[in-house]
Protein backbone atom coordinates (compact mmCIF):
# COMPACT_ATOMS: atom_id res chain seq x y z
CA UNK A 1 0.00 0.00 0.00
CA UNK A 2 1.07 3.46 -0.66
CA UNK A 3 1.83 5.58 2.43
CA UNK A 4 0.57 8.60 0.05
CA UNK A 5 -1.16 9.49 -2.83
CA UNK A 6 0.38 10.62 -6.35
CA UNK A 7 0.61 14.32 -7.36
CA UNK A 8 1.45 14.32 -10.75
CA UNK A 9 1.79 18.20 -10.69
CA UNK A 10 4.05 18.44 -8.08
CA UNK A 11 6.32 16.05 -10.21
CA UNK A 12 6.31 17.90 -13.39
CA UNK A 13 7.18 21.04 -11.62
CA UNK A 14 9.77 18.80 -9.35
CA UNK A 15 10.68 18.11 -13.29
CA UNK A 16 11.08 21.72 -14.66
CA UNK A 17 12.70 23.19 -11.49
CA UNK A 18 15.79 20.31 -12.09
CA UNK A 19 15.86 21.36 -15.68
CA UNK A 20 16.41 24.90 -14.64
CA UNK A 21 18.77 23.74 -12.10
CA UNK A 22 20.91 21.72 -13.93
CA UNK A 23 21.16 24.68 -16.80
CA UNK A 24 22.66 26.87 -14.00
CA UNK A 25 25.15 24.11 -12.97
CA UNK A 26 26.36 23.54 -16.52
CA UNK A 27 26.49 27.32 -16.52
CA UNK A 28 28.40 27.37 -13.24
CA UNK A 29 31.03 24.54 -13.95
CA UNK A 30 31.85 26.07 -17.39
CA UNK A 31 30.37 23.62 -19.54
CA UNK A 32 27.83 25.93 -21.43
CA UNK A 33 26.93 29.33 -20.72
CA UNK A 34 23.34 29.96 -19.73
CA UNK A 35 21.97 34.04 -19.73
CA UNK A 36 19.80 34.90 -16.91
CA UNK A 37 16.63 34.83 -18.20
CA UNK A 38 16.80 31.07 -19.12
CA UNK A 39 14.59 30.55 -15.62
CA UNK A 40 11.88 32.47 -16.54
CA UNK A 41 10.64 30.51 -19.11
CA UNK A 42 11.37 27.08 -17.58
CA UNK A 43 9.96 28.61 -14.77
CA UNK A 44 6.59 29.59 -16.31
CA UNK A 45 6.26 26.35 -18.47
CA UNK A 46 6.92 24.18 -14.89
CA UNK A 47 3.62 26.10 -13.38
CA UNK A 48 1.60 25.75 -16.27
CA UNK A 49 2.08 22.12 -16.87
CA UNK A 50 2.22 21.75 -13.16
CA UNK A 51 -1.34 23.26 -12.76
CA UNK A 52 -2.62 21.49 -15.83
CA UNK A 53 -1.45 18.31 -14.55
CA UNK A 54 -2.93 18.39 -11.11
CA UNK A 55 -6.50 19.82 -12.31
CA UNK A 56 -6.66 16.53 -14.44
CA UNK A 57 -5.54 14.71 -11.74
CA UNK A 58 -8.19 16.32 -9.38
CA UNK A 59 -11.08 16.07 -12.42
CA UNK A 60 -10.30 12.21 -12.68
CA UNK A 61 -9.93 11.44 -9.05
CA UNK A 62 -12.01 14.26 -7.57
CA UNK A 63 -11.82 15.23 -3.96
CA UNK A 64 -9.49 13.04 -1.17
CA UNK A 65 -11.21 11.28 1.07
CA UNK A 66 -10.08 11.75 4.94
CA UNK A 67 -7.28 9.33 6.14
CA UNK A 68 -9.29 8.33 9.22
CA UNK A 69 -12.04 6.76 7.37
CA UNK A 70 -14.12 3.83 8.22
CA UNK A 71 -13.91 1.55 5.26
CA UNK A 72 -16.38 -1.06 6.24
CA UNK A 73 -19.20 1.79 7.01
CA UNK A 74 -17.62 4.68 4.86
CA UNK A 75 -18.22 6.75 7.74
CA UNK A 76 -15.47 9.05 9.25
CA UNK A 77 -15.24 8.81 13.24
CA UNK A 78 -14.66 12.78 13.67
CA UNK A 79 -17.93 13.96 12.63
CA UNK A 80 -19.57 16.31 14.51
CA UNK A 81 -22.88 14.42 13.52
CA UNK A 82 -21.69 11.02 14.44
CA UNK A 83 -20.68 12.11 17.80
CA UNK A 84 -23.34 13.48 18.75
CA UNK A 85 -25.55 10.01 17.56
CA UNK A 86 -23.20 7.61 19.52
CA UNK A 87 -22.76 9.55 22.72
CA UNK A 88 -24.86 7.58 25.26
CA UNK A 89 -28.14 9.32 26.93
CA UNK A 90 -27.71 9.91 30.65
CA UNK A 91 -31.21 9.89 32.20
CA UNK A 92 -30.41 9.93 36.25
CA UNK A 93 -30.01 13.89 35.69
CA UNK A 94 -33.81 14.31 35.29
CA UNK A 95 -34.59 13.06 38.49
Amino acid sequence: MLRHEFHPGKLVLGLFLLMAAIAYAGDAGGVWDTPWFVVFPLMLAGLLLGGAAAAVSYGIRGRPRARTADRTSGRTPDSTADRIADRPVDDSRDA
